[in-house]
């Protein structure tokens, strides 16, 4: 038990009893990500831990890229970072804290547990990640590395994209491209271009490529080009499309690809309506357009957004833009910068969350508020004991967190504060079960439907749950005719697989993996 001391002293100068943290649900070489309740404004968080992060710069200049892009990318259809911990040392810290909102699952999970989504589903989804898409590249940003794990999920069907790692920004002075390695991006949701490094220099048309694989996969539960190598990659995807033209593989520039489209035997596009049968005619006839062999032949975000497929959804032109980012946000990306060079950075992109040592910083004062144990401290032997036993089943609580309402609890807490059983909540909610409520609100200002609520059927154990949430097109719950959210997840596996897809250090493609 904390004596009286430590809890005034947190109370008046830290940070340390703002957050209880619940169970683990997320574990990987970056560290550890808990579930935590934020006393402040009552609302379920994700706490981050992320261990050693100047170990490798190539590392910590990843973790800075991310933070800052999440900070400057504020859009409904992107993860929001709601605070960062202040480390107890502005020049020696390891490890931060990162307090992401709480989701409860991926899109992954949503596409292996659900095989009855609707066509209402496939609609708002896509809308959304285009939508969230038009604002990242208005903001001169590619994502780079776009897939259904990357994609976060509610059981309203809400999405929010994340994981900007390995994303770029291009600026207004250089040319429209951006020079870059081929193998960023996760293998089955990389563009033509990127798979034959047909070029050295690649335009936004790489997300919609990753936008239009997602779709498929929605469309079908199965990765559209699952491929094993990156050849094999080329050959489902001209399996698909068929072989690219005379004039497009004369604008290959890499040679050793030129040969090898070149030399590749005539394939006859398939037609969409063959491979995915059921689909609307119109998102097939989207879809096609995103999946274009050639990066010049795709559209825009915008472009996609305006497609007729939409018509009735939301007024594409009210969707927001994003201010475009500035050179400055970014000068460490055009020099070569040191260990101490990039932890200055990230503890300057700290302080953006704790306004008053921010202005002390601006103004060359040196911060009081160092001189007192942050509430990094508090956590790191609470995060130890739960990392420790992650998967071991304990019950016993973690050291400094002795009194039992602090205790992981083993259920769900519903938006009424009502509290059942985790096995009476998977028997209950073990799919995504979308109840009939009559005609969907429409935002007056916006014009904005979330997709009609369809009668689901039998369920089965390990399927998202939860009833549709409306939307308006700023992605700001419309709670006035919907019923409210509940908790919807199996807890030992959509939180786990959502925790996954938080922002992680090392690339998945260093590993060449299909995921």
């Amino acid at each position: 038990m904390q004596s009286s001391v430590d809890v005034d002293f947190f109370t008046e100068y830290g940070e340390g009893n703002r957050y209880r943290i619940e169970e683990v649900i997320g574990k990987g070489s970056y560290g550890v990500v808990c579930s935590a309740y934020d006393t402040h404004t009552g609302e379920k968080v994700a706490i981050k831990k992320i261990n050693d992060i100047f170990e490798h710069v190539s590392d910590a200049t990843r973790i800075l890229r991310e933070i800052k892009l999440l900070r400057l990318l504020r859009h409904p259809d992107i993860v929001e970072i709601k605070h960062i911990l202040l480390p107890p040392s502005r020049r020696e810290f390891k490890d931060i804290y990162v307090v992401f909102e709480l989701m409860e699952s991926d899109l992954h999970q949503v596409i292996k547990a659900n095989d009855d989504l609707t066509p209402e589903h496939y609609q708002f989804f896509l809308y959304q990640l285009l939508r969230g898409l038009k604002y990242i590249h208005t903001a001169n940003v590619f994502h780079r590395d776009l897939k259904p794990k990357n994609i976060l999920a509610n059981a309203d069907c809400k999405l929010k994209i994340c994981d900007f790692g390995l994303a770029r920004v291009a600026f207004n002075d250089t040319p429209t491209a951006i020079f870059w390695t081929d193998y960023v991006a996760t293998r089955w949701y990389r563009a033509p271009e990127l798979c034959g490094s047909f070029f050295s220099k690649y335009t936004p048309a790489i997300d919609i490529w990753s936008i239009g694989c997602i779709f498929a996969e929605l469309l079908t539960g199965k990765p559209l080009f699952p491929g094993k190598n990156v050849v094999h990659q080329l050959d489902l995807m001209t399996d698909l499309l068929g072989t690219p033209s005379l004039e497009a593989i004369a604008r290959v520039r890499n040679e050793k690809a030129r040969r090898y489209l070149s030399s590749m035997r005539k394939k006859n596009p398939i037609p969409f309506s063959q491979k995915f049968p059921y689909a609307d005619p119109r998102a097939l006839r989207l879809l096609q357009r995103m999946l274009a062999f050639e990066a010049k032949d795709r559209p825009t975000a915008e472009e996609a957004l305006a497609d007729s497929y939409f018509k009735g959804l939301a007024k594409v032109e009210r969707e927001p833009s994003a201010q475009p980012v500035t050179k400055m946000e970014f000068e460490f990306e055009r020099r070569r910068i040191t260990k101490e060079d990039v932890r200055e950075l990230i503890y300057r992109e700290i302080l953006e969350y704790h306004p008053q040592m921010l202005k002390e910083f601006l103004e060359g004062a040196e911060p009081t508020g160092f001189m007192y144990p942050s509430a990094v401290d508090q956590f790191k032997k609470q995060f130890a004991y739960l990392e420790e036993h992650y998967g071991k089943g304990g019950t016993a609580a973690p050291p400094e967190r002795q009194h039992a309402s602090s205790l992981p609890r083993a259920c769900v807490l519903y938006s009424d504060n009502k509290i059942q059983n985790t096995t009476e909540v998977t028997d209950d909610l073990s799919k995504c079960c979308i109840k009939e409520v009559g005609e969907p609100p429409i935002d007056r200002r916006t014009g904005v439907q979330a997709p009609h609520n369809v009668q689901g059927v039998a369920a089965r154990p390990g399927k998202v749950v939860g009833s549709v949430t409306r939307y308006s097109n700023c992605g700001v719950a419309m709670t006035a005719e919907a019923e409210p959210r509940r908790g919807i997840r199996n807890p030992s596996v959509s939180a786990q697989n959502a925790a996954s897809s938080y922002p992680r250090r090392n690339p998945s493609s260093k590993n060449e993996g299909g995921r």
